[in-house]
C-alpha cells in the first residue's frame, strides 16, 4: 500500500506544478507588452479608404507616420499637408487609441497609448502595415512626425532595389559613445535610426511580422529603433544598410528645434532624400515650398532642354529658330499647334531653343555688346566712377547655385569612381547679363580632389567653368486674401478648402507686398501716426505741410501728424510760426471735415522742451511714442521728405504687427548748385519734379545706408528694444536701432527702394562740439556723398584744379 500511496504523492505533485507553472507562465505574459488584436469589426478599413483610391495610384511605398494624440492637428497635419499626400502610394498616420480626426487618414492602435519611449506602439503600426497591406506595396516606410520625405527621390532610389529581397534602409547607427556597451550590440551589428526614417522591403516585412509579439517580449534597451533593428537582424536575417552614403541621403540635422528654420540653400539639404528634425510645423511648410521650388526649376530645366532639342532637329530639315513658331511636321500638322496667349503655350522657341554657347547672343550694333564684369574678392566694372565695389547679395545668392550645381554635376558619378570633389571657392571669374536670354558666366574654381578608392589621395585643383542660365519669362502668381470666402472655416475649426489652406501658409512666408488682392480694398486702411521732430527750420516745415495737406487730407487717408517742436536758439522765431501755421491748418482741417476731421489728416504738436535743451532725434520720437498706445501704426518721417499717396499704401502693405518693420530705401536729391538748379526750385511741392529725373544717376542716388525713415507698430517698437534716449545730436540712433532690429530675429525687416519717397537735399552741419567721433565722422561721410555724384565731383574738380592745390 505504501507505494501506491507515494506514486499518487509524486503525480499530485507534477500535476500541481504544471498547474502552477502554467498559472505563472500566463501571469507573466500578462505582464508583459503585448499587441491585442483588433476584431474584424475593429479592423474594417472605410475610415482609410475615402482618403485613397487605387485608381491611377502607384503601389510602391506605405509610408507609416508615428504620432501622438496631442500633435494630430500640428506635426501630423503638417506632414499629410506637405509630402504626405504625394507618396507614391498612400499614408496612414498612426497613433494611440481614441485619437480621432476626419482630416488624417488615421489609424488609432487599439490598446495603445502615448507612452514613451513607443517601442510597443511601433511594433504595433509594423503589424497593422502587415496584415493589411503587405500584398499592395512593395516597400514599407516607419516615419516619425518630424521627418520631410522628397518623394520623387525616394522613388527614384527604391525603383532601382529590388523589393523580393530583404532589405533594411536607413541612417546606419551604433549609438552613442555613452551608451556603447550599454545596446547589447556586437562589433558587427548596427540599427536603422528611426528619425530621418526606416524602410523595409516586403520580404522583411513578412519574415519578422510573425514574430512581433516575441521581440516585444525581449526588450534589451529602452530604445525604439534599436530593438525593431535587432528584431530585424534576427528573424529576417539582415542589418540596416552601411553604406556610408545614407548618411547623407538620410539626413539628420543636429541643430534641434531651429532646424531648417533659416537658409536651405545648403548642398546637405539638396543631397538628403529625408530630412530630420522639424518640430516646428511652420518649418515644415517652409521646406515644403523650397522643395517644390526646385521640382519647378528641374521642370523649366527640362523644358529648356527640350526645346533645345526640337529647335537641333528642326534646324537639319532647314529650319531657323525664329520660323520655328509656325513651322509644320506635315501639312496642316503645326509644330507648336497652340499659340502665345493661350494656356497650353509651351514657350517661346526662339528664346529657349538657342543652344549653348558663349556667342548665343549677337550684337547688332556696337551699343549692344554686353559687357563683362569681372568677379573676384570684391566686383570691378565700368559702369560706375568707382570701378571697384561690394559683390551685392543677389549676385552672391546666384554664384552659391550656380557652384552648388556645378558640383553636384561634377560629383553625378563620383561613387563609381571612387572619388570626391568639394568646392573651396571661386579665385576669378566673369559675368555679363542679357536681360532677354540670361546670364553667362566664366569662372575659375579652386576644387580638392578626394580619392578614397584605390591609391588613396586629396590634391587641389583648378577648373574652368562655362555656365549660361537662360531665363524662361516671367510668371505671376496671385495668393488669395486668407479673409476670403474660401477661407473662411468651418464651425469645427478646420478649413474648407484644403488647398487653400496649404496657399494660406504659403502666402504667410511671403513679403506682404506681395500679398496684396483686391479685397483688401475694402478693408478700412489702418491708421498712420506720423511722428515728425522738428527743431527751426521753419521754411522746410511749410513744404512738408503743404505737401501733408495736399497728399493725406485733401484725400481723406487716415492719418494723424505728431510735430515734436523744439525751440531753436538758431531761429527762436521759428518754433512760434511753425505753431501759428499748426493752428491754422487745423481750423481748416476742422471746418472741412467736422467731425472726421480727428481721424482725417489733424495735427498734434508736442512741446520739445524748453531753449536749454539739447535736440535729440530719439528723444523727441519717444516723446510721441509715449502718447500711443500699442496697437498704433507709426510712421518715422524727416521735415525734409517728399512723398506720395501710393508710399502711404506701401507702409500700410509692408508693416505687418508682430511680424515685420518697413524700412523704405529712399531716394536722395543732390545739391542743386552743383547741378546749375536756383535752390528756390526745391520748394516746389510737385511730387512729379522731383521724380521725374529719377533714374539720372547725377540728380540724385538710392540712400542704401540710410535707416531714419521708418514704419512699425508701437508694439513691435517696444519688442525691439526702442531708441538709444542717451544718443543726442547728429545721427546714428537709426542706425543703432537698425542693428538691435536685425539682431533680434523676432520680427522681418521688409527693406526695399520706395519710388514714392524722396529726401530733398539741406546742407548738413557736422559741429564737432556737439559730436562725438564717430558720430562727427559719420556726419561728414553724409555730407560729402550727398554733395553730388563722383562724375559730377570729377568735372568740378576738373574745372577747379588749382584750387586743390
Amino acid at each position: 500500500m505504501a507505494k501506491p500511496k507515494k506514486l499518487r504523492k509524486v503525480i499530485l505533485g507534477v500535476v500541481i506544478g504544471i498547474i502552477c507553472s502554467q498559472f505563472f507562465f500566463s501571469a507573466g505574459n500578462f505582464c508583459r507588452p503585448r499587441i491585442v488584436r483588433r476584431s474584424a469589426k475593429a479592423d474594417k478599413l472605410e475610415s482609410l479608404e475615402k482618403f485613397y483610391t487605387d485608381e491611377g495610384r502607384k503601389n510602391l511605398l506605405f509610408a507609416g507616420v508615428m504620432t501622438a494624440k496631442q500633435y494630430l492637428d500640428t506635426r501630423a497635419k503638417a506632414i499629410y499637408d506637405t509630402w504626405g499626400k504625394d507618396v507614391p502610394g498612400r499614408t496612414v498616420i498612426f497613433s494611440s487609441e481614441n485619437s480621432t480626426s476626419e482630416y488624417l487618414p488615421l489609424v488609432a492602435l487599439r490598446g495603445i497609448d502615448d507612452s514613451y519611449p513607443p517601442q510597443k506602439k511601433s511594433f504595433a503600426m509594423l503589424k497593422y502595415m502587415h496584415d493589411h497591406f503587405i500584398d499592395r506595396y512593395e516597400w514599407f516606410l516607419r516615419a516619425d512626425d518630424d521627418v520631410y520625405i522628397r518623394n520623387n527621390k525616394l522613388e527614384e532610389m527604391l525603383r532601382g532595389v529590388d523589393s523580393r529581397k530583404p532589405f533594411f534602409i536607413g541612417q546606419t547607427g551604433r549609438g552613442t559613445k555613452e551608451e556603447k556597451g550599454h545596446l547589447s550590440l556586437d562589433s558587427d551589428e548596427n540599427f536603422c535610426m528611426g528619425g530621418p526614417g526606416i524602410i523595409m522591403s516586403r520580404e522583411t516585412l513578412k519574415r519578422i511580422a510573425p514574430y512581433i509579439e516575441e521581440c516585444l517580449r525581449n526588450l534589451y534597451t529602452t530604445h525604439e529603433d534599436v530593438e525593431v533593428g535587432r528584431c530585424v537582424r534576427r528573424f529576417a536575417g539582415v542589418s540596416c544598410t552601411w553604406n556610408y552614403e545614407m548618411q547623407v541621403i538620410f539626413y539628420h540635422n543636429n541643430s534641434g528645434e531651429t532646424a531648417f528654420g533659416g537658409n536651405l540653400k545648403h548642398k546637405e539639404v539638396h543631397k538628403a532624400i529625408t530630412l530630420h528634425p522639424l518640430k516646428n510645423p511652420e518649418h515644415m511648410y517652409k521646406l515644403h515650398t523650397y522643395m517644390q521650388g526646385l521640382k519647378i526649376q528641374e521642370a523649366l530645366q527640362q523644358s529648356i532642354l527640350l526645346h533645345r532639342d526640337i529647335a537641333t532637329s528642326m534646324k537639319q530639315l532647314g529650319y531657323r529658330i525664329s520660323s520655328l513658331g509656325t513651322a509644320n511636321l506635315t501639312s496642316n500638322v503645326s509644330l507648336f499647334p497652340v499659340k502665345k496667349g493661350q494656356e497650353a503655350y509651351l514657350g517661346d522657341t526662339g528664346l529657349l531653343g538657342t543652344p549653348v554657347g558663349i556667342t548665343r547672343y549677337q550684337p547688332k550694333k556696337l551699343e549692344d555688346v554686353l559687357e563683362w564684369e569681372l568677379i573676384s574678392k570684391t566686383l570691378y566694372s565700368h559702369r560706375d566712377l568707382n570701378p571697384r565695389r561690394r559683390i551685392g547679395s543677389s549676385i552672391k545668392e546666384g554664384l552659391a547655385d550656380v557652384t552648388r550645381e556645378i558640383m553636384e554635376l561634377i560629383n553625378s558619378f563620383s561613387k563609381q569612381r571612387g572619388r570626391i570633389i568639394d568646392f573651396k571657392e571661386i579665385l576669378y571669374g566673369y559675368w555679363r547679363l542679357d536681360p532677354l536670354h540670361g546670364v553667362d558666366l566664366i569662372l575659375d574654381l579652386l576644387l580638392v580632389y578626394k580619392k578614397y578608392r584605390g591609391h588613396k589621395m586629396t590634391v587641389q585643383v583648378r577648373r574652368h567653368a562655362y555656365v549660361q542660365q537662360t531665363f524662361t519669362g516671367i510668371f505671376i502668381r496671385e495668393v488669395p486674401d486668407p479673409s476670403s470666402p474660401d477661407f473662411v472655416s468651418s464651425s469645427n475649426g478646420e478649413d474648407k478648402n484644403i488647398l487653400n489652406q496649404f496657399i494660406n501658409r504659403l502666402s504667410n512666408n511671403l513679403p506682404p507686398l506681395l500679398s496684396f488682392t483686391q479685397s483688401d480694398t475694402n478693408k478700412k486702411p489702418s491708421q498712420i501716426n506720423f511722428l515728425l521732430p522738428l527743431s527751426g527750420r521753419h521754411t522746410t516745415f511749410v513744404r512738408f505741410l503743404k505737401m501733408y495737406e495736399e497728399v493725406c487730407i485733401k484725400n481723406w487717408e487716415s492719418t494723424t501728424l505728431y510735430v515734436i517742436l523744439y525751440r531753436s536758439i538758431d531761429s527762436p522765431h521759428d518754433y512760434t510760426l511753425s505753431k501759428k501755421l499748426i493752428n491754422q491748418v487745423n481750423s481748416r482741417i476742422k471746418r472741412t471735415y467736422r467731425s472726421d476731421y480727428r481721424t482725417h489728416g489733424s495735427i498734434v504738436i508736442i512741446d520739445g522742451g524748453k531753449y536749454n535743451e539739447t535736440f535729440s532725434r530719439a528723444s523727441a520720437l519717444q516723446k510721441a511714442v509715449n502718447t500711443l498706445s500699442d496697437s498704433d501704426l507709426m510712421l518715422f518721417i524727416d521735415v525734409d521728405i517728399v512723398f506720395d499717396q501710393k508710399f502711404l499704401g506701401r507702409v500700410r502693405k509692408n508693416t505687418v504687427k508682430d511680424r515685420s518693420v518697413y524700412f523704405p530705401i529712399v531716394y536722395s536729391l543732390y545739391s542743386p548748385k552743383l547741378l546749375d538748379i536756383g535752390i528756390e526750385s526745391y520748394s516746389k511741392v510737385d511730387f512729379s519734379y522731383f521724380t521725374e529725373n529719377q533714374t539720372d544717376s547725377n540728380r540724385g542716388f538710392w540712400r542704401q545706408f540710410g535707416f531714419g525713415i521708418a514704419s512699425m507698430y508701437k508694439a513691435d517698437y517696444q519688442a525691439l528694444g526702442g531708441f538709444d534716449l542717451s544718443i543726442t545730436g547728429w545721427g546714428t540712433e537709426d542706425v543703432t536701432f537698425f542693428d538691435g532690429v536685425v539682431q533680434s530675429h523676432t520680427r522681418r525687416i521688409f527693406r526695399s527702394v520706395d519710388p514714392g519717397l524722396i529726401h530733398v537735399f539741406h546742407e548738413v552741419k557736422c559741429n564737432s562740439d556737439d559730436l562725438d567721433l564717430e558720430q562727427r565722422n559719420m556726419c561728414l561721410g553724409t555730407k560729402g556723398s550727398t554733395l553730388g555724384s563722383m562724375e559730377t565731383l570729377q568735372k568740378i574738380f576738373e574745372k577747379y584744379r588749382k584750387l586743390f592745390r
